[in-house]
């Protein structure tokens, strides 16, 4: 009986190693084919990625001539400033309401995912806390499609660069695209593995 109880317990502690590898190269086999889609969509849209070094040499602008997007190592997101704001950054410590207009791209299923472009901007509760930037979603398409008020931290690394204002003309108000990856989107994003490039308008709430 001892014999027959470890060759169970050996045998159910392999198929906990299998299952556990299983899932495992499941995963890694997502982000690879996250990763494929995101180098695809960098050569379908012919973009330049620059590095941060040379984005802030540029005074953390990007020619949008020559089509650069900056790539965010650590995280793996690449934007693309197209108008900072016609106002001021956000201060240090400062807590605010931003209007935030987007369009929403599903990078693997090459498909419009959702947009707010023609409709009421979400509205976005913004605090700096010292550099480091937090959001909920008070209203919104956001929350009406994932069920969240969670916003993505993709969306929140445009925030360091931008000045919004509360111009609400298109070719004054602060604007960027950014390519989110899965760890960095909302919680299907993260769910699915799937990257997104979003275009983001944000302006102050009055």
């Amino acid at each position: 009986m001892t014999k027959l109880i470890k060759t169970l317990c050996f045998m159910l502690t392999a198929v906990a190693i299998m299952t556990a590898c299983s899932k495992y190269a499941t995963y890694a086999d997502q982000k690879e084919r996250e990763n494929n889609a995101i180098n695809a969509y960098l050569v379908k849209e012919k973009i330049t990625p620059i590095s941060e070094e040379q984005f802030e040499k540029q005074g953390y602008t990007t020619d949008l001539d020559k089509n650069e997007w900056v790539f965010f190592k650590k995280s793996g997101i690449y934007m693309q400033v197209i108008h900072k704001g016609d106002g001021e950054k956000i201060q240090h410590n400062e807590t605010l309401n931003l209007l935030c207009r987007f369009r929403e791209y599903n990078i693997n299923a090459d498909t419009l995912q959702a947009s707010s472009l023609e409709m009421i901007p979400d509205v976005m509760s913004v605090n700096n806390n010292s550099g480091t930037f937090t959001a909920t979603f008070v209203s919104g398409i956001m929350v009406k499609a994932y069920g969240s008020k969670e916003v993505p931290s993709g969306w929140l690394v445009p925030l360091t660069y931008l000045t919004p204002g509360h111009n609400n003309l298109t070719g004054n108000v602060a604007q960027v695209k950014v390519i989110v990856p899965h760890d960095k989107g909302h919680s299907r994003a993260r769910l699915g593995v799937y990257a997104c490039m979003y275009f983001l308008q944000f302006t102050r709430e009055h």
